[in-house]
Protein backbone atom coordinates (compact mmCIF):
# COMPACT_ATOMS: atom_id res chain seq x y z
CA UNK A 1 0.00 0.00 0.00
CA UNK A 2 1.07 3.24 -1.18
CA UNK A 3 1.91 6.30 0.83
CA UNK A 4 -1.43 7.70 -1.10
CA UNK A 5 -3.27 4.90 -0.38
CA UNK A 6 -2.61 4.87 3.38
CA UNK A 7 -4.12 8.48 3.76
CA UNK A 8 -7.25 7.89 1.74
CA UNK A 9 -7.56 4.70 3.53
CA UNK A 10 -7.75 6.79 7.20
CA UNK A 11 -10.24 9.65 5.01
CA UNK A 12 -12.53 6.72 4.44
CA UNK A 13 -12.48 5.27 7.47
CA UNK A 14 -13.09 8.58 9.56
CA UNK A 15 -15.79 9.24 6.66
CA UNK A 16 -17.55 5.82 7.50
CA UNK A 17 -17.41 6.21 11.05
CA UNK A 18 -19.54 9.71 10.82
CA UNK A 19 -21.70 7.94 9.27
CA UNK A 20 -22.45 5.32 11.89
CA UNK A 21 -25.12 5.48 14.85
CA UNK A 22 -22.83 4.13 17.57
CA UNK A 23 -23.59 4.54 21.04
CA UNK A 24 -21.13 7.63 22.34
CA UNK A 25 -20.70 5.29 24.89
CA UNK A 26 -18.74 2.87 22.62
CA UNK A 27 -16.91 6.47 20.97
CA UNK A 28 -13.57 7.98 22.06
CA UNK A 29 -14.52 11.15 24.19
CA UNK A 30 -10.76 12.41 23.15
CA UNK A 31 -8.81 12.91 20.23
CA UNK A 32 -4.84 13.19 20.67
CA UNK A 33 -3.61 14.23 16.97
CA UNK A 34 0.15 15.41 16.12
CA UNK A 35 1.65 16.62 13.04
CA UNK A 36 4.40 14.32 13.04
CA UNK A 37 5.07 11.06 14.91
CA UNK A 38 8.56 13.15 16.10
CA UNK A 39 6.15 14.92 17.93
CA UNK A 40 5.21 11.36 19.76
CA UNK A 41 7.40 12.07 23.28
CA UNK A 42 6.08 15.22 23.88
CA UNK A 43 2.14 14.37 23.06
CA UNK A 44 2.38 10.65 24.81
CA UNK A 45 5.06 11.52 27.31
CA UNK A 46 8.19 10.06 28.34
CA UNK A 47 9.58 8.55 31.77
CA UNK A 48 11.31 12.29 32.16
CA UNK A 49 8.00 13.89 30.85
CA UNK A 50 5.15 12.84 31.33
CA UNK A 51 2.47 14.07 28.65
CA UNK A 52 -1.02 13.42 27.48
CA UNK A 53 -0.97 9.55 27.35
CA UNK A 54 0.18 9.57 30.75
CA UNK A 55 -2.56 12.31 32.19
CA UNK A 56 -5.43 9.94 30.01
CA UNK A 57 -4.71 7.05 31.43
CA UNK A 58 -3.79 7.86 34.79
CA UNK A 59 -7.45 9.43 34.80
CA UNK A 60 -8.83 5.54 33.71
CA UNK A 61 -9.29 6.65 30.12
CA UNK A 62 -8.15 3.72 27.91
CA UNK A 63 -6.63 4.20 23.90
CA UNK A 64 -9.46 2.85 21.01
CA UNK A 65 -7.33 0.80 18.63
CA UNK A 66 -10.17 -0.92 16.93
CA UNK A 67 -13.46 1.05 16.59
CA UNK A 68 -15.19 -2.60 16.21
CA UNK A 69 -13.60 -3.83 19.33
CA UNK A 70 -13.51 -0.87 21.96
CA UNK A 71 -12.17 -1.05 25.43
CA UNK A 72 -14.61 -1.53 28.23
CA UNK A 73 -13.59 1.71 30.01
CA UNK A 74 -15.92 4.61 30.36
CA UNK A 75 -13.64 7.06 28.86
CA UNK A 76 -11.59 6.53 26.19
CA UNK A 77 -9.11 8.32 23.32
CA UNK A 78 -7.85 7.79 19.98
CA UNK A 79 -4.30 8.77 19.11
CA UNK A 80 -3.18 9.75 14.78
CA UNK A 81 -0.62 11.28 13.06
CA UNK A 82 -2.26 14.67 11.39
CA UNK A 83 -0.05 17.14 9.23
CA UNK A 84 -1.67 20.30 8.18
CA UNK A 85 0.77 20.69 5.55
CA UNK A 86 1.85 17.44 4.59
CA UNK A 87 -1.53 15.38 4.24
CA UNK A 88 -3.84 18.72 4.42
CA UNK A 89 -6.94 16.56 3.02
CA UNK A 90 -6.48 14.06 6.08
CA UNK A 91 -6.17 16.98 8.43
CA UNK A 92 -9.93 18.03 6.78
CA UNK A 93 -11.59 14.53 7.22
CA UNK A 94 -10.47 13.85 10.60
CA UNK A 95 -11.48 17.67 11.90
CA UNK A 96 -15.18 17.73 9.74
CA UNK A 97 -16.06 14.49 11.03
CA UNK A 98 -14.91 14.79 14.50
CA UNK A 99 -18.02 15.13 16.33
CA UNK A 100 -20.13 12.62 13.96
CA UNK A 101 -17.58 10.61 15.34
CA UNK A 102 -18.52 11.19 19.09
CA UNK A 103 -15.29 13.19 19.68
CA UNK A 104 -16.11 15.68 22.44
CA UNK A 105 -12.49 17.62 22.98
CA UNK A 106 -9.33 17.35 20.52
CA UNK A 107 -5.94 17.53 22.02
CA UNK A 108 -3.41 18.90 18.80
CA UNK A 109 0.29 19.21 18.78
CA UNK A 110 2.93 20.52 16.59
CA UNK A 111 6.17 21.85 16.62
CA UNK A 112 7.88 24.26 13.99
CA UNK A 113 7.60 28.11 13.51
CA UNK A 114 4.63 27.20 11.38
CA UNK A 115 2.32 24.71 13.43
CA UNK A 116 -0.72 25.08 12.11
CA UNK A 117 -2.48 21.93 13.06
CA UNK A 118 -3.98 22.34 16.01
CA UNK A 119 -5.21 26.09 14.61
CA UNK A 120 -6.31 24.74 11.65
CA UNK A 121 -8.10 21.98 13.84
CA UNK A 122 -9.95 24.40 15.26
CA UNK A 123 -11.50 26.30 12.68
CA UNK A 124 -12.61 23.17 10.76
CA UNK A 125 -13.65 21.14 13.93
CA UNK A 126 -15.85 23.73 15.48
CA UNK A 127 -17.82 24.26 17.69
CA UNK A 128 -15.59 20.56 18.65
CA UNK A 129 -13.35 22.02 21.24
CA UNK A 130 -9.77 22.14 20.46
CA UNK A 131 -6.53 22.52 23.31
CA UNK A 132 -3.29 23.22 20.98
CA UNK A 133 -0.02 21.60 22.40
CA UNK A 134 2.64 23.62 21.23
CA UNK A 135 5.59 21.42 20.93
CA UNK A 136 8.60 23.62 21.05
CA UNK A 137 8.63 27.06 22.58
CA UNK A 138 9.35 27.93 18.38
CA UNK A 139 5.20 26.98 18.27
CA UNK A 140 3.74 29.03 20.64
CA UNK A 141 2.85 32.33 18.55
CA UNK A 142 1.56 30.13 15.80
CA UNK A 143 -0.90 27.77 18.09
CA UNK A 144 -2.35 30.97 20.01
CA UNK A 145 -2.66 33.04 17.49
CA UNK A 146 -5.62 32.53 16.16
CA UNK A 147 -8.04 35.95 15.51
CA UNK A 148 -11.31 36.93 17.37
CA UNK A 149 -14.28 34.40 16.68
CA UNK A 150 -11.90 31.32 16.48
CA UNK A 151 -11.30 30.30 19.57
CA UNK A 152 -8.90 27.89 20.74
CA UNK A 153 -7.60 26.62 24.04
CA UNK A 154 -3.30 26.39 24.39
CA UNK A 155 -1.15 25.21 27.00
CA UNK A 156 2.47 25.89 27.64
CA UNK A 157 5.19 24.56 24.86
CA UNK A 158 5.61 21.10 25.67
CA UNK A 159 2.68 20.80 28.31
CA UNK A 160 0.42 18.15 26.76
CA UNK A 161 0.06 16.24 29.93
CA UNK A 162 -1.73 19.76 31.11
CA UNK A 163 -4.04 19.53 27.90
CA UNK A 164 -5.43 16.26 28.62
CA UNK A 165 -6.27 17.58 32.34
CA UNK A 166 -7.93 20.43 30.61
CA UNK A 167 -9.93 18.08 28.28
CA UNK A 168 -10.88 15.81 31.27
CA UNK A 169 -12.04 18.95 32.82
CA UNK A 170 -14.39 19.73 29.59
CA UNK A 171 -15.68 16.69 30.06
CA UNK A 172 -16.16 16.21 33.87
CA UNK A 173 -18.81 18.77 33.57
CA UNK A 174 -21.47 16.32 32.31
CA UNK A 175 -19.47 13.14 33.62
CA UNK A 176 -19.96 13.44 37.42
CA UNK A 177 -17.61 10.40 38.31
CA UNK A 178 -14.72 12.24 35.71
CA UNK A 179 -15.19 14.92 37.81
CA UNK A 180 -14.29 12.67 41.13
CA UNK A 181 -11.32 11.53 39.22
CA UNK A 182 -10.01 14.79 38.78
CA UNK A 183 -10.84 15.87 42.22
CA UNK A 184 -9.07 13.28 43.76
CA UNK A 185 -5.83 13.50 41.61
CA UNK A 186 -5.55 17.15 42.63
CA UNK A 187 -5.86 15.59 46.63
CA UNK A 188 -2.70 13.62 45.13
CA UNK A 189 -0.78 16.47 44.14
CA UNK A 190 -1.46 18.66 47.12
CA UNK A 191 -0.93 15.47 49.34
CA UNK A 192 2.17 14.91 47.96
CA UNK A 193 3.37 18.75 48.41
CA UNK A 194 2.73 18.05 51.50
CA UNK A 195 4.47 15.14 52.24
CA UNK A 196 7.77 16.68 50.47
CA UNK A 197 7.74 20.01 52.68
CA UNK A 198 7.24 18.18 55.78
CA UNK A 199 10.37 15.74 54.45
CA UNK A 200 12.72 18.72 53.51
CA UNK A 201 12.35 20.17 56.65
CA UNK A 202 12.45 17.70 59.23
CA UNK A 203 15.41 16.08 57.18
CA UNK A 204 17.45 19.35 56.37
CA UNK A 205 18.71 20.51 53.56
CA UNK A 206 21.72 18.51 53.11
CA UNK A 207 19.67 15.21 53.98
CA UNK A 208 16.78 15.97 51.51
CA UNK A 209 19.47 16.31 48.84
CA UNK A 210 21.09 12.81 49.51
CA UNK A 211 17.57 10.98 49.54
CA UNK A 212 17.35 8.74 47.05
Amino acid sequence: MTTADSVQDLIEQFEAEAERDRSPKTTPDVGVIMGSDSDLDVMAGTDASPGAYDALTELGFEEVTDYEDPPEARFTFETYVVSAHRTPELMYAYAETAEARGLDVIIAGAGGKSADLPNMTASLAYPVPVVGVPVQEKSLPSVVGMPTGAPIVAVDAGKSFNAALSAAQILAREHDDLRERLIAYHDDLQESVGNVSRQLHERGTPAFRDRE
